[in-house]
C-alpha cells in the first residue's frame, strides 16, 4: 500500500501554493473568510478542516481540491 497523506502534508500543501500565490498568511485568511490563527493551524498540521473549508480554500487559491492532496 502506498503512502498515507497526513494532516501536515495537507498544510505543507496549503502553504506552498498559498505562497506561490503571493498571499500571506492574513491575506489568505481574508480571502477565504477565516481566522489567521486557523489558517496558520491547518499549515502546522493542528487543525483538521472539513471538506466546505477545503473547497473554500481551494477556489480562493485557483487550484482544485485534488491539488492539495498530492504526496
Amino acid at each position: 500500500m502506498g503512502q498515507k497523506l497526513t494532516v501536515g502534508d495537507f498544510g505543507r500543501n496549503l502553504r506552498e501554493a498559498r505562497k506561490a500565490r503571493g498571499f500571506s498568511q492574513e491575506g489568505f485568511a481574508h480571502a477565504v473568510d477565516l481566522d489567521r490563527t486557523y489558517i496558520g493551524g491547518i499549515e502546522r498540521g493542528e487543525r483538521n478542516p472539513g471538506l466546505k473549508v477545503i473547497v473554500r480554500i481551494a477556489d480562493a487559491l485557483g487550484v482544485e481540491v485534488a491539488e492539495l492532496f498530492k504526496h
